[in-house]
Order: structure tokens, then C-alpha cells, then sequence
């Protein structure tokens, strides 16, 4: 049987088979190799991790963290919560560093705002025992931002509206607003990274044209954000943004789905696209007396039709400015 073994072993390894020779002590005794060890730590030939099980409660979220933590729920953190159930402890820990400018607080959390919050929910629904596995490191804010950017980067669960403003945030404070350096830093283009600072620009009233700014994405904002970098196109976009809230809200209060968000964006480049003229119909135009001195009006595709009485009580002058307006209000002219 042993035999048999030795073989399959072999056909799994690729190797030929050979005799086991049974395995002997190191030569170097107990403390040969405990000092072996020592020097491997001390060259960085092996490393090794020192975890906490900490109460979450001592733990604050570090205020350069990328995850909006105001927006975590039962519902947002669901698969994590049934893991941690299943496995009864958390598997991979959270990244920390110490803390002692606050006496409530030990360490503020790097990597695992949605640990830290699950672990806080267990704890206050019948599983007090639960603890937040922590791992301490020293980092600067710059080193923070970028591992905290590492481990999130390629997570399905951080919206592009997080990560656009955890961008915008940092390009100012770590990189003082130099867009080309911090592409560097994080190893991306820099117009993979201004995509991202597109959408965390765009103005609060456009957000708000969304069920929630986690909704949309950097292909979202690359189809608005160039009707907003012309002024007259701005104003009528901005200008479409109240109805479309209105619109979002009123559909919240009734229970009804909220427009999908290409369904906005659809709203927003239509009103950037066009600019609404009144429909051109008959118009009068009075003296201070309150007599017709001009109709003006359309007549099917002839084109447009001004009519002066015989007896007009207004002058030529009066007349050309009336004229002037109802071209300028209906036709477009100016």
C-alpha cells in the first residue's frame, strides 16, 4: 500500500519514483535553528503577522477611507454577514494603524470598513462574542490611500462614485493636484484616472437627478460631463435637472422604481442637445391705447406673416421693434 502511494505521488508530481529517506533533525540543534530563523526575519527572507481580535467599537474609520461607511446596511453587507456567520470568525483581517489622539479609540481602520461594519451588526444581534480581527501597520496617509486603493480597486461592491471622490480627495491632499503624479503612484494611465475626477466634479444638482450618486457610473459621467463645459449647454442642462428630480422623488414617495440611470442621462443630453424655443402662433401687438398696431402669425411653411391695419396708431419705428421681437421670440433670429 505504502508502495502505491509512493507511485501515485509520483505520477502528481511529474517525478520519478524514488526511495523516502525518513527525515532528520537539522544538524544545527534547537537554538542553530531558532538563530537561523532570527536572521532570515532580520534579512526579510520570511515575515511574520501580528493579528488582534479587538472590540470594533474601539476602532474609528479612517477619514481618507474609500468606502462611503454612511451608506453600509443589513442589505449592502448581507454576503459578508452570512459568511461570518458560517464561518464563525472573521478569515481575513482588517488593516489598521494605532491611534492616540483619541482616548475612545485605539486604531482607526484602513482595508475593511464593511468587516468592521458586519462585525459591529453581529455584535448587536446575538452574536456578542464576535470579534474584529485587526492587523496593525505603520503607514503615511500616502501609504494608506494607496494599499486601501489596492485592496478596493477591482471590488464590485464599491461603487464607481466611491472611488471617483476617494480620487478626487486624494490628488489634493497626498498629491497636491497633480493628476500625472498620482497616476504614477498607482500605476494607471492619466486618463484612466481623470474619468474617475469627471465624475466626482459633477455638480450636486446633477447627483441629484439619481436614485443615489452610487448608481452611476464613469460612463455615465463621460456622456455629461462635455454638456457642462460649454456655458449656454450648461445652463440648459442644469435647467432640465429640477423637473427630473422632482420626477425621481415623487417616484420614491409612491414606491415606483426610479429611472434607470442611462434613462437620465438620456434626459440630460436631449436637454443639452436642444434649446427650447415657444411655438410660434398669431400674436398682437398693442399701442398704450390698446390698439392692434401689428399681427404677426405664421402661415403653413410660407413662413411668417405680418399684417399692419391701414390705419396704424403706431410708428415705423414701433413697428420694426415689434416686428424685431416676434422674430427674435419665435423664429430664432437675433
Amino acid at each position: 500500500m505504502a508502495q502505491g502511494n509512493k507511485g501515485f505521488a509520483s505520477l502528481v508530481t511529474g517525478e520519478a519514483a524514488a526511495v523516502v529517506e525518513p527525515r532528520r533533525p537539522p544538524r544545527t540543534g534547537i537554538l542553530g535553528a531558532r538563530e537561523n530563523r532570527l536572521a532570515e526575519l532580520a534579512t526579510g527572507g520570511i515575515t511574520t503577522r501580528t493579528d488582534e481580535a479587538v472590540d470594533p467599537a474601539v476602532c474609528r474609520i479612517w477619514d481618507g477611507h474609500n468606502r462611503d461607511y454612511a451608506a453600509l446596511s443589513e442589505a449592502a453587507c448581507a454576503d459578508l454577514i452570512a459568511s461570518l456567520r458560517a464561518q464563525r470568525r472573521q478569515e481575513v483581517p482588517a488593516i489598521v494603524r494605532r491611534v492616540s489622539d483619541d482616548p475612545k479609540y485605539n486604531f482607526e481602520v484602513i482595508c475593511g470598513a464593511r468587516r468592521h461594519w458586519s462585525i459591529s451588526w453581529l455584535r448587536a444581534h446575538d452574536y456578542p462574542d464576535f470579534k474584529f480581527i485587526v492587523e496593525p501597520r505603520e503607514l503615511t496617509d500616502e501609504e494608506a490611500f494607496r494599499l486601501a486603493d489596492l485592496e478596493n480597486r477591482s471590488r464590485k461592491d464599491l461603487s464607481d462614485y466611491e472611488r471617483a471622490t476617494d480620487y478626487a480627495r486624494a490628488v489634493a491632499r497626498h498629491y497636491e493636484g497633480n493628476q500625472q503624479r498620482m497616476a504614477d503612484r498607482l500605476q494607471v494611465t492619466k486618463s484612466w484616472l481623470s474619468r474617475y475626477l469627471e465624475l466626482a466634479r459633477l455638480p450636486p444638482d446633477i447627483l441629484a437627478c439619481f436614485e443615489s450618486p452610487h448608481v452611476i457610473r464613469i460612463t455615465h459621467a463621460a456622456a455629461i460631463a462635455p454638456l457642462l463645459s460649454h456655458p449656454k449647454i450648461r445652463t440648459r442642462v442644469l435647467d432640465a435637472t429640477a423637473a427630473i428630480a422632482s420626477e425621481q422623488q415623487a417616484r420614491g414617495r409612491a414606491g415606483q422604481a426610479y429611472l434607470a440611470p442611462a434613462a437620465v442621462v438620456s434626459r440630460l443630453v436631449q436637454a443639452g442637445r436642444e434649446e427650447t424655443k415657444p411655438v410660434a402662433r398669431q400674436e398682437q401687438f398693442r399701442d398704450a391705447a390698446g390698439r392692434v398696431f401689428l399681427t404677426a402669425g405664421r402661415k403653413g411653411r410660407a413662413g411668417v406673416v405680418f399684417s399692419v391695419p391701414a390705419a396704424a396708431s403706431a410708428d415705423r419705428k414701433a413697428i420694426s421693434a415689434a416686428i424685431d421681437e416676434y422674430l427674435r421670440k419665435f423664429v430664432g433670429y437675433r
